[in-house]
């Protein structure tokens, strides 16, 4: 009979007493707390040096997502529109975030590093439509010595010099170098050779 008396008496012993502790409540839209390096968030599809894109629409990455939440269609590079270095390119590239588990097994796949994970986690809507990431949203944006595909690859290269880290710009006279700096999206002002 004491025991029944006692069970309760020794709960409410605990919430009084956390009573007076410092609450470890986070302040989170005003601060958010900074995430770990390999913090798995939003995808990113990565570029080159030169800016042509490193997917190749194998569709390794659909293939070993455990959730189907990855759609990939490829197609064919032409020499008056290449996207990649190689034969083909990522055409439709789609991640549905109402499906994805963030589990990272999709970047494991990847054979040329196109795919990787960035550190923003904020990806709630309020529509499934708009959880749905394209191409467009995912692809990484273009940097100081990149032109905006399709675009020729480097003059006297070939598929093999891109991954093998040889190309670390675009071809001279593609793009100039000051619509970068300023975010702008970069201009053409000639055709590379």
């Amino acid at each position: 009979m004491p025991d029944n008396i006692l069970g309760p008496a020794a709960g409410f012993g605990v919430t009084f007493s956390a009573m007076f502790k410092k609450r470890l409540t986070e302040q989170y839209p005003e601060y958010k707390k900074p995430t770990a390096p390999r913090f798995h968030g939003r995808h990113q599809l990565n570029r080159h040096p030169d800016g042509l894109e490193k997917c190749v629409g194998c569709e390794l990455c659909a293939w070993a997502c455990p959730a189907d939440a990855i759609y990939v269609e490829g197609a064919d590079n032409t020499e008056e529109e290449r996207y990649s270095p190689g034969e083909r390119y990522g055409r439709v590239y789609q991640i549905n975030y109402a499906r994805c588990i963030l589990c990272g097994l999709c970047i494991e796949a990847c054979p040329t590093r196109a795919l990787t994970m960035t550190n923003e986690y904020e990806l709630a809507d309020s529509s499934r439509e708009s959880l749905i990431f394209t191409k467009e949203q995912l692809l990484a944006g273009l940097t100081e010595g990149m032109v905006d595909s399709p675009h020729s690859i480097f003059p006297g290269t070939d598929e093999g010099d891109y991954y093998r880290g040889l190309v670390t710009e675009a071809a001279p006279g593609t793009v100039r170098q000051v619509a970068v700096s300023k975010g702008e999206k970069p201009t053409e002002e000639g055709a590379s050779a």
